[in-house]
């Protein structure tokens, strides 16, 4: 691979290798923007189909904008031009770090570029002439410092040496130093001002570069007169230490010259020479006098770890001669420099069920001290589930170290404390705050598995009946509820034709309204599922009670509730107190207390001739009758259950006083009289009547049979039917504490059938009613466990009637 360099200049290649574990490349500064660098995909063994989809990129940092990496082809290129002299200035080594990172896993790649120093600046001199005064007295071999050049390169590409215009008088000297070659110009022969006073000279510095690239000074030596010895220094180089941050006025060390003039010409006074004009001897001063080097300002270790100083004696003659020495001051490091921490690469959330291992975060750590001062040991404080490993250098890795869950802990502050080895150690610390983002491990859950709500009987439709509530524990689409209800019958009907589920609220909506006397209770399940990926779910069984509403108005039965009947009844004059005058019966639709029947006489108010049960409807003689009394009493009784409100149903009776029992007629002696002989009553009524007798015969001939054969294991769980008589003669037929009372009329022409439902039936119960004609309607279903006892009363016929469920 070959680095691009400006026009005019020699390519020069680039570089790969491997150090400690680290790839390193190569390249020369000022090449042209997409320069290859290298190929970051073959050393660091990734694979080119991969790069786009890890989102493989160079980390953000101050060296990110000098480079680029072709995602297609995994080269590493130059984004812009490179000045190494603006970056490194005059290091020798200029070494950029640069991190590259890949999601999916995550991982850290860490490679170096050197950038190679060019040829691309002249050696520079302070200013452009130099004056030099030297006494005609001064002797061949005598020494005269000259400024030297500055060259931005480094390297071979710095100043190397020096050429001085050929004459007769003087010579170049260059002395190598540590770092830079130092010219100085040496008289050969000596000067004669009367011959000439002035003498121009042209100095040339060259550097290393090839090819070579120059600068140059013109010196001026003034001739003068007198004053021919100069100060020497005891020694050419001192060298000193001081520790950084010292104070001021401490001492370094003391300089020492001498002149071997006298008078003015041997007094010296001592001073810098700062020809470089650098800013890092400011920090020391000179004592004028005794050549005592102080310190005046701040030194720092990190900044320069060695100051080089060029000192001056120089005597005070009025033609001053000087000499010269050079004083090498070490700065000692001390732990003055608190670690740094700086998150280069942070997961702002990590997913609860992340792996343990898994990289959250890369931590920086920078100590700007040196050797113990500056080595820095990380930990993290408190127990949380992560943990530090060193990766590389100063770089480390925030790892998880345990599970992780959302719904106990949110969020981890997770605190990192770096401390040094210094004396005392200095330590400094950072929060991390890492989030834990939800993932759908939470299925929705019902408060119960199990719903019981209650819908009253003739509910609005649209109404809200429930509303179902689930809770997840997740967040966000993780924890987004939606409703549903599982399809299914229940009975006659499709759930869903009945009900529907708001899917968002859980809102459940009645379709149709409900009837208690058609179903009274239903089943079916809802499903709460959520959003997430994939979804999850849990069910609910609700069970819908449908409770009565008193919607059903009493209903007399027949003779009295026969349309265009006159509803009579005629007694005799003779008829004791209590005497039987007729019975109102009547039925309701509704249950429990809303068919519970009482009867009233309602008009006239003011009668006390007759009374009536309140619970039997049976009309009788409250006293004898008197002359004073009618012969005709009209009555109007009142039917009422105990609904709220409570309705009723009335009947009109008119009571005809005979004059004796043989007058007394039937009631339907005013009814008109159908031309069939046979009524559809009659026929409903025999059927009726036959199909009760042979079931009960069936089920008195299982009963006996049941009773002779079976043994206690096979039927030590049944319980049999009770068939139980009463003292008027008739039976009752029992399976449950449910019973109904089925009773005919004693009089022949109004034989009918009634059934009276108990006064607080179950749930569940059955009611039995008898529409006009005399024809029976089940209006509720009742359940294959319920039982029920029915009681049957005598009639003409002097048959049974059992009704078995």
């Amino acid at each position: 691979m070959e680095g691009k360099l400006s026009p005019g200049h020699k390519l020069s290649p680039t570089k790969k290798s491997v150090s400690f574990g680290q790839t390193v490349y190569s390249v020369s500064e000022e090449t042209n923007k997409g320069t290859t660098v290298g190929n970051l995909a073959k050393d660091l063994n990734l694979d080119i189909k991969d790069l786009a989809i890890r989102g493989f990129q160079i980390v953000s940092g101050p060296n990110k904008r000098y480079f680029d990496v072709n995602i297609g082809t995994g080269i590493l290129q130059t984004k812009e031009r490179i000045d190494r002299d603006e970056i490194c200035g005059r290091s020798t080594k200029c070494t950029l770090e640069l991190e590259a990172i890949a999601n999916s896993p995550l991982a850290m790649y860490r490679f170096d570029v050197n950038i190679l120093d060019i040829n691309d600046n002249p050696p520079i001199f302070p200013a452009t002439t130099e004056y030099l005064n030297i006494s005609e007295l001064a002797l061949p071999g005598e020494r005269f410092t000259l400024p030297r050049a500055n060259d931005a390169d480094v390297g071979s590409n710095s100043v190397k040496s020096y050429k001085l215009q050929t004459n007769e008088h003087f010579s170049l000297d260059v002395q190598n130093g540590e770092e830079n070659v130092s010219p100085e110009l040496v008289l050969q022969k000596s000067l004669d001002r009367e011959k000439q006073s002035s003498m121009p000279l042209i100095l040339t510095a060259f550097d290393g570069g090839k090819p070579p690239r120059s600068g140059t000074l013109k010196i001026i030596v003034d001739v003068e007169d007198i004053n021919d010895n100069i100060p020497v220094f005891t020694k050419q180089l001192y060298k000193a230490r001081v520790s950084e941050n010292a104070p001021k006025g401490t001492s370094v060390i003391t300089v020492h010259a001498t002149d071997l003039d006298e008078g003015l010409n041997g007094d010296i006074i001592y001073s810098f020479v700062n020809r470089d004009h650098s800013k890092t001897i400011d920090a020391f001063a000179i004592a004028a006098e005794t050549g005592a080097i102080t310190v005046k300002g701040d030194i720092d270790h990190e900044t320069d770890r060695a100051i080089e100083i060029r000192v001056q004696a120089k005597d005070k003659s009025l033609k001053p001669r000087a000499g010269y020495c050079k004083v090498l001051v070490e700065i000692l490091d001390i732990n003055d420099n608190v670690p740094e921490l700086s998150l280069t690469s942070l997961l702002s959330t990590v997913n609860e069920d992340a792996k343990v291992g898994t990289m959250v975060g890369l931590i920086t750590v920078k100590d700007e001290d040196t050797g113990p001062n500056g080595a820095v040991n990380l930990k993290i404080l408190g127990s949380v589930p992560f943990k530090i490993e060193n990766t590389y250098k100063n770089k480390y890795s925030l790892l998880l170290n345990g599970p992780l869950d959302r719904e106990n802990v949110l969020q981890y502050d997770v605190t990192v404390t770096a401390t040094d080895e210094g004396t005392p150690p200095l330590s400094s610390s950072t929060v991390i705050t890492l989030n834990v983002a939800d993932v759908n491990d939470n299925a929705p859950r019902f408060p119960d598995p199990i719903i019981n709500m209650y819908v009253k009987e003739n509910s609005q439709i649209g109404s809200v009946i429930y509303k179902a509530s689930a809770v997840d524990l997740d967040v966000d689409d993780n924890a987004k509820i939606s409703y549903a209800l599982l399809e299914g019958m229940t009975r006659s009907f499709p759930v869903t034709s009945a009900i529907n589920i708001n899917a968002d609220s859980g809102e459940i909506y009645a379709l149709q309204s409900f009837n208690y006397e058609e179903i009274k209770t239903f089943q079916f399940q809802i499903v709460a599922k959520d959003s997430g990926a994939p979804s999850l779910s849990s069910n609910a069984t609700v069970n819908v009670f449908i409770l009565d509403e008193n919607d059903n108005s009493p209903s007399i039965l027949p003779p009295y509730s026969e349309h265009g009947s006159v509803n009579s009844e005629n007694i005799p004059y003779s008829a004791e107190a209590g005497y039987f005058v007729g019975k109102i019966r009547a039925v309701d639709a509704d249950s429990g207390y809303n068919a519970l029947l009482s009867y009233h006489i309602s008009e006239p108010k003011g009668n006390n001739l007759f009374r009536i049960g309140t619970s039997n409807g049976e009309i009788r003689t409250k006293r004898r009758m008197s002359d004073n009394d009618l012969k005709t009493h009209p009555l109007v009784i009142l039917a009422s259950d105990h609904g709220e409100p409570s309705l009723s149903a009335t009947v009109s009776i008119d009571v005809v006083v005979v004059d004796s029992s043989s007058d007394i007629q039937t009631q339907f002696k005013h009814v008109p009289r159908k031309d069939d002989t046979f009524s559809d009553m009659n026929l409903y009524l025999l059927i009726a009547i036959a199909s009760v007798s042979v079931i009960f015969l069936l089920s008195l001939v299982s009963l006996i049979a049941v009773k002779c054969h079976r043994t206690d294991n096979s039927f030590s769980d049944y319980n049999p039917p009770m068939i139980t008589t009463h003292p008027d003669g008739t039976w009752s037929y029992s399976k449950s504490t449910q019973q109904y009372d089925v009773c005919f009329s004693s009089d022949t022409l109004k034989s009918d059938v009634v059934v009276f439902p108990t006064p607080f039936p179950p749930a569940d119960a059955e009611l039995i009613s008898i529409n006009g004609g005399d024809t029976y309607n089940r209006t509720q279903t009742l359940p294959n466990t319920e039982k029920v006892r029915v009681k049957t009363c005598s009639c003409v016929y002097g048959l049974t009637l059992m009704v078995v469920p």
